[in-house]
């Protein structure tokens, strides 16, 4: 119990350094502005995947271990997201952000693999599956 608090709380805290790089909303009032955005960002992406690993660990569906290693793998891809952006200036290039989407696609498979694997926490019962 005490692992999965302190798994959990490690994937929290990984997630305030992304929740503060948000950006000012549009000021402008245009249908275009208005609408949502048709792919999420990287940032966003970051915050989903963080919150579907914390909701796998707060439900029982991901073990100490699993958690760990996708947590180890995410801070993989948010290194090499660093080592690119400080090439080129702070910035991203289109091929750095299609290598950064073709890795956070891989991460979501698994945590999707690891979150339906029938693999749970001891003394957790997970969610029960919706019809």
């Amino acid at each position: 119990m005490k692992t999965a608090l302190l798994i959990l709380a490690t994937a929290a805290l990984m997630t305030i350094p992304a929740m503060a790089q948000t950006t000012a909303p549009a000021t402008t009032t245009t249908p275009a502005a208005t609408a949502p955005a048709s792919k999420p960002t990287i940032q966003q992406r970051k915050r989903n995947q963080q919150a579907r690993i914390a909701q796998g660990v707060k439900s029982g569906q991901l073990t100490a271990g699993e958690t760990a290693k996708l947590e180890k793998q995410e801070s993989a891809v948010n290194k090499e997201e660093r080592a690119m952006k400080q090439e080129n200036n702070g910035k991203l290039t289109a091929q750095d952000r299609k290598t950064i989407n073709q890795q956070q696609n891989q991460m979501s498979r698994r945590i999707y693999r690891d979150k339906h694997n029938n693999k749970t926490q001891a003394g957790v019962t997970p969610d029960t599956p919706k019809k």
